[in-house]
């Protein structure tokens, strides 16, 4: 029915935020059912209580004899020497695979070819070859030498009175480790913006200072994933040095498997728990370095575990919150 002329015409209330439609504000609003995803979920979950049930009930475990062993001196001892030889070897791969990386991007033919070379060679042969090499080197060599090459030497050393275990061992790990870290920096290095380096030569800075101060804190965003994953299968790695006569964690508990046969495998439980542990660390510490150079990368810092734990419960609480007024 149409209006008279000059009738005024009342049009319904626009809906606003603070006055939404009567329509909606009857409805509760449903999220989306996924069945897939709980039964996923509930699968997921009976398998791991059956995996914690068998590993709590199985006595083949013997737990009671794992916290024997865990925390015995001998033991400890093993770790220290696992520590030592993880820790000496990752200062020295890295710093091995920071100059490979920089011959391979330098513009010396000869620099580039012997980093490749060496890259190649390390990373082709078993790390476990390496260090039965570097044991047998003095069958090879009995005494070293420095001098003019095909002429005299200045001074010479014998090879077996300074190539003890711990030596042989982290001299091993050290070649092989620069040879990943080499190719991890030399990522990292590419990785940066060609326009960062355009504009540090622009100022006139030096070569060694653009790269200290721009290009290597810029790659360090790509660079430390990458490494800490070399990092920690050189922690696993370090079980090898018990072939050469080091007993570190892994070899500690090979030599009381063989003197006690029974605790075998709560000793290999409790070698495996602390690899856990030491893993774990890494990649705590991984997590805060990754966060630290993403300062101005990201429009906002990734939150710590404790912020995503407290987020956690804050929604909770607001869910149930909203249920109860339901």
């Amino acid at each position: 029915m149409s209006e008279p002329p000059g009738a005024t015409v009342t049009l319904p209330e626009a809906p606003t935020a603070d006055k939404p439609p009567k329509a909606l504000t009857a409805q509760r609003v449903l999220p989306l059912r996924r069945p897939g995803r709980w039964i996923a979920t509930a699968v997921v979950v009976v398998l791991v209580a059956q995996f914690v049930h068998g590993l709590v009930s199985n006595p083949f475990y013997q737990w009671d004899r794992w916290g024997y062993w865990f925390l015995r001196p001998t033991i400890l001892d093993g770790l220290v020497i696992t520590l030592e030889v993880t820790a000496y070897s990752a200062v020295l791969g890295l710093v091995g695979g920071v100059l490979l990386a920089l011959a391979r991007l330098s513009k010396s033919p000869v620099l580039r070819a012997v980093s490749w070379t060496y890259v190649w060679a390390l990373r082709s042969v078993p790390l476990i070859v390496v260090l039965l090499f570097l044991y047998n080197f003095s069958a090879l060599y009995e005494t070293l030498s420095v001098g003019v090459p095909f002429g005299p030497a200045f001074f010479s050393f014998d090879e077996s009175k300074l190539a003890t275990d711990m030596v042989i061992a982290v001299i091993g790990l050290s070649l092989n480790e620069a040879a990943y870290a080499a190719e991890v920096v030399r990522g990292g290095i590419l990785s940066v913006d060609q326009g960062q380096h355009e504009a540090a030569a622009a100022l006139g800075l030096p070569k060694g200072y653009q790269f200290r101060r721009i290009v290597f804190p810029q790659a360090l965003r790509s660079i430390t994933p990458n490494y800490v994953n070399q990092l920690i299968g050189l922690i696993k790695s370090t079980s090898l040095v018990f072939y050469v006569s080091l007993l570190d964690l892994f070899g500690t508990a090979q030599s009381m498997g063989s003197t006690y046969p029974g605790d075998i495998v709560p000793l290999l439980l409790v070698v495996t728990v602390w690899y856990l542990i030491l893993t774990s660390v890494v990649s705590v510490i991984q997590f805060y370095v990754e966060r630290y150079y993403a300062r101005g990368a990201t429009r906002a810092l990734p939150p710590t575990p404790l912020q995503k734990l407290r987020a956690g419960l804050t929604d909770l609480r607001a869910r149930v919150r909203r249920e109860a007024a339901v």
